[in-house]
């Protein structure tokens, strides 16, 4: 009898043991709202390339639930007298729906909240960083904004 019970206790500690080794594979992904954005700038972008050696890059993160766009923009090379972020596809122009503050200092930092229309641009990659300087005023470096 006292063999049965030890049998027993033995087989029923070793089973215990794999249940608790077992993988969990009932973990789901959470889904995110957001996208993290970037944006590399040059003077090679802009329509009616120009030669400046003034370079800079853009990183953020889109919100899709409250369609808000967190963005940090950094330069070197010049000093800009006027930032946007355009509406229009690589190789064309459009129109500005985010103007930065403060972008004679790197970097240019700020959020803004889109509408729905360019919250769908900004997404499919129609939406590009320009910066403006005196010795171009049509904008001296460019950077066409993309999904990571």
């Amino acid at each position: 009898m006292n063999l049965k019970v030890t049998t027993l206790a033995v087989l029923l500690m070793g089973s215990a043991a794999l249940v608790a080794c077992e993988k969990d594979e009932t973990t789901t992904a959470t889904p995110t709202d957001s996208v993290e954005m970037t944006a590399t700038l040059d003077g090679k972008q802009e329509v009616g390339p120009n030669n400046s050696a003034a370079t800079g890059t853009m990183t953020g993160t889109y919100n899709k639930t409250t369609r808000t766009l967190s963005y940090r923009v950094t330069y070197q090379g010049f000093t800009p007298t006027m930032g946007h972020l355009h509406r229009g596809a690589a190789g064309t122009n459009g129109n500005p729906f985010v103007s930065f503050s403060n972008v004679t200092t790197s970097p240019i930092t700020g959020t803004a909240t889109l509408s729905e229309a360019d919250a769908a641009l900004l997404l499919k990659g129609e939406t590009y960083v320009n910066l403006h300087s005196q010795a171009y005023a049509g904008g001296e470096i460019r950077g066409q904004v993309m999904s990571k």
